[in-house]
């Protein structure tokens, strides 16, 4: 009896010394895969960041050429001027591609210089893009509000008493914004409103804190800026797209026959010309991938054939519009 139960404590024994060894050979097996799915995971992120900032290189080889030949009539095919107004641009590289457009910082609205006499035009944005008018007129006198240096009230506003009521609290800025996420310090302004959803283009892709203009620069507003304005109809939108489509408009003055009876209306707040202060948004991506590396930037060109970047986020979030 003893020899028969040692045999069977032996067999035992083997039986559990096999099943750990088969559970160490999955267990590594399954570490393998890991380590295999993540080494391509990183290789594919790799590959979009970098086609990602090829975007951002061409667009800026792009601004260059502009520069120096936005006098000059382009004839023939493949040199044509980039567009300074989010028109999009794509490139293949390999078996990859990028999506990038270029926006003049003077095309925007910039929050910084918005004031009670001309915050119409943010409200205006606002509304265009699908905003209800209550919460516009809230976010606005929110905006003025938070930067402003006093502890006056607008109608709809919000200053330190509202913010120190909530969860975790702060109080309002009382003074200009430093960047665009700043917004969502202010009450009214959501992640989607501020970026926007698939069904709608965010707020940051119109407004600016680098622009140090009043005026909204028509050679490089999108038509979404272009109808904020009081005044402003689709059918003059289009008209100026059209036509800054030819040349670039040096003058308010060659668009008055455009605005025609609006022209005064409108003119007060347009301004022409160009600014060397351009956003550059750039997504790298492959076919039939849904998802993208993306890169939003900011850059001063300088003479000399110079730039710097005055923002430089990556990665930044991906939309749909760009692939």
């Amino acid at each position: 009896m003893r020899l028969i139960s040692q045999k069977g404590i032996a067999l035992l024994m083997i039986l559990w010394i096999m099943t750990i060894l088969m559970v160490i050979a999955m267990s590594f097996s399954s570490m393998t895969k890991t380590e295999t799915y993540s080494t391509l995971s990183f290789k594919e992120g790799a590959e979009k960041r970098f086609l990602a900032e090829a975007g951002i290189e061409r667009a800026i080889m792009e601004l260059f050429y502009r520069i120096q030949n936005i006098g000059m009539m382009v004839t023939f095919e493949g040199s044509e001027l980039w567009k300074i107004d989010g028109t999009l641009y794509k490139g293949q590289l390999g078996d990859g591609n990028y999506s990038v457009r270029i926006m003049d910082e003077s095309g925007k609205i910039d929050i910084n210089i918005i004031t009670d006499a001309n915050s119409d035009i943010l409200r205006n944005l606002l509304k265009n893009l699908e905003i209800p008018e209550d919460d516009a007129n809230t976010i606005v006198d929110c905006i003025l509000d938070w930067k402003d240096a006093d502890d006056l009230l607008h109608l709809n506003g919000a200053e330190d008493d509202y913010y120190m009521s909530l969860p975790n609290p702060y109080k309002t800025k009382n003074a200009n914004f430093d960047t665009l996420e700043e917004l969502l310090l202010v009450k009214g302004i959501t992640q989607e409103i501020l970026y926007g959803d698939k069904e709608r283009r965010g707020l940051i892709e119109f407004i600016t804190i680098n622009s140090n203009r009043s005026q909204i620069n028509i050679n490089a507003a999108p038509k979404e800026v272009l109808m904020a304005l009081p005044g402003m109809t689709p059918e003059i939108a289009d008209a100026i797209i059209d036509y800054r489509g030819e040349k670039e408009i040096l003058n308010i003055a060659e668009v008055q026959p455009i605005l025609g009876a609006n022209y005064s209306l409108i003119s007060r707040y347009i301004s022409a010309g160009s600014s060397n202060t351009f956003s550059i948004d750039s997504v790298g991506y492959k076919e039939n991938e849904k998802a993208g590396f993306g890169i939003k930037s900011i850059v001063i060109i300088e003479g000399n054939n110079q730039y710097r970047y005055i923002y430089y986020k990556s990665p930044a979030i991906i939309k749909k519009w760009q692939q």
